[in-house]
């Protein structure tokens, strides 16, 4: 696990509140910044800029809280079909109601939600009425008559101004969601026409940390942005339009690119005036590359990312959640970079011990699942799954003896309590084994901490394993799953289910 720091996290808070501050200067009565990726939590960028916090928007949002007003989106579609963010493993109806939580924490209400494109979908309807009961306005903005070719008829009583609008305080809007096509910008489009119709001047600028437009092309770390976005075909372009008007080679994404001459005419006709953006990255305020100090290391990191997403694309495949043109384009890009699934260096060692474990029960029937973790100081520790435990719960046993200094020889779990919550699966809830999971595992330890002090210090040493590198040779059941995502651990695992059930419990 490489602790070495890229990015400089103080400076590109100062950087980022500047070049927001600058840009609301330019609308005398109100700026609708479209925040794009996680407001918190943005794992992503953490591991691709070391350095940079998981959670520096919401305290340059905190910062900017006296002046903004906060609006959330959701697309309806995305409720109806239950679309999971992965990095969690919860749906995005669900994500937008713990944004909302988390934003609270922060001392940030928000003003309202607006649920996009909305088609009376049931889940749609049943988030609304739930939102409205706990006293948050909840606003509904169907499909955009004309959109996206028609800009007289997106621009009318008919397309924007069928749309609700929803009143704010603040001269600067966020508008925000839970992942992509969430309907962010027409939502912003649509609030600035009926600001206008009102007689305010009101404007829109996009943030966006990736990609980052001042580094190059195939730089390692926009790349990794690439395969993070692979599952929704987006690609990584210079800008036509910014090289056009101002011969400088920047760096885009095909949506916006695709957008922005539809995006630019609909401006215009909204505002009646010649729009002063001449491309997509004008409209852009993103000051993540000025904060990149050590470029070797964000690479690196980079690096390791697009591994990471091609093992979480391969499983997804197996799980039947993405096509296989996602993970052959995830491959694609590694190639690119001259990078393999091997220079992750616990993906070597899980394989290994799944090997081993495999020689030593020569002739049993079975699966053999290894798993391995990277230490913080570059330690790398193993698991094997046995008729007791899972990989999972072996490994982070193995883990944190290692972490406090216990020898191998002395157990962390009472035999008794092992037995007694394997009586309970197999004679009460009828489990076919009783081989317990990481979830479970971490249960025992909790309740045998309270008489036994060499399980008391494992406990206590836990904490160490947050940010750790873990690779299976199988996919994780969810109790493992569950446990190690407790942990924020990066996690991958080979394409392989550990039990020939159809059914994974």
């Amino acid at each position: 696990m490489n602790h070495a720091v890229g990015f400089d996290n103080g400076y590109y808070l100062q950087e980022q509140k500047k070049a927001i501050l600058g840009r609301m200067e330019r609308f005398p009565n109100k700026l609708y910044l479209e925040f794009g990726g996680k407001l918190f939590f943005d794992y992503h960028a953490a591991r691709v800029l070391p350095g940079y916090d998981p959670n520096v928007k919401m305290k340059l949002l905190r910062e900017l809280r006296s002046q903004a007003d906060f609006l959330l989106c959701i697309y309806a579609g995305d409720i109806e079909r239950k679309k999971m963010r992965a990095d969690f493993g919860h749906t995005y109806d669900v994500d937008a109601m713990k944004l909302i939580d988390d934003l609270r924490e922060w001392g940030i209400q928000i003003r309202a939600v607006v649920i996009t494109r909305f088609e009376d979908q049931p889940s749609a309807r049943v988030f609304r009425n739930k939102l409205e009961r706990q006293g948050i306005r909840v606003y509904t903005h169907r499909f955009t008559k004309g959109y996206p070719t028609d800009v007289d008829v997106i621009v009318s009583d008919e397309g924007y101004g069928a749309n609700d609008y929803v009143e704010t305080e603040h001269p600067l809007v966020i508008v925000t969601g839970p992942g992509p096509g969430s309907g962010k910008l027409a939502t912003c489009l649509s609030q600035i026409y009926h600001e206008y119709r009102r007689g305010l001047v009101s404007g829109y600028a996009k943030f966006e940390t990736f990609p980052i437009w001042n580094l190059p092309l195939k730089h390692p770390v926009n790349v990794a942005y690439e395969a993070a976005t692979a599952d929704i075909c987006d690609f990584n372009l210079v800008d036509p339009f910014h090289l056009e008007a101002y011969g400088q080679v920047v760096v885009n994404y095909n949506r916006d690119v695709e957008v922005f001459p539809v995006l630019k005419r609909i401006i215009e006709k909204i505002t009646g005036a010649p729009s002063f953006y001449k491309s997509p990255t004008d409209m852009g305020c993103n000051a993540a590359g000025f904060g990149i100090t050590d470029d070797a290391v964000v690479r690196e990191a980079a690096k390791q990312e697009l591994i990471r997403r091609y093992f979480r694309y391969s499983c997804e495949y197996t799980l039947g959640f993405v096509e296989k043109e996602t993970v052959q384009r995830a491959e694609l890009l590694m190639k690119e970079l001259g990078v393999k699934p091997e220079d992750r260096p616990v993906v070597v060692a899980a394989r290994r011990a799944a090997e081993e474990a495999r020689a030593a029960g020569k002739g049993n029937k079975g699966v053999f699942v290894g798993a391995a973790m990277e230490l913080g100081d570059g330690t790398i520790v193993t698991g094997k799954n046995s008729p007791l435990m899972h990989a999972a719960s072996a490994l982070v046993l193995n883990a944190v003896k290692t972490l406090a200094g216990i020898p191998d020889s002395i157990p962390l779990l009472s035999p008794n309590i092992i037995e007694s919550v394997g009586a309970l699966k197999t004679s009460v809830f009828g489990a076919k084994s009783v081989s317990l999971d990481l979830s479970e595992v971490l249960t025992c330890l909790a309740i045998n901490a309270a008489t036994n002090p060499m399980a008391h210090l494992a406990l206590h040493k836990m904490k160490e394993l947050q940010g750790a590198e873990v690779h299976t040779t199988h996919i994780p059941t969810p109790g493992d799953d569950a446990g190690l995502r407790r942990f924020g651990i990066n996690l991958t695992a080979d394409p392989q289910f550990a039990s020939k059930h159809l059914l994974v419990t």
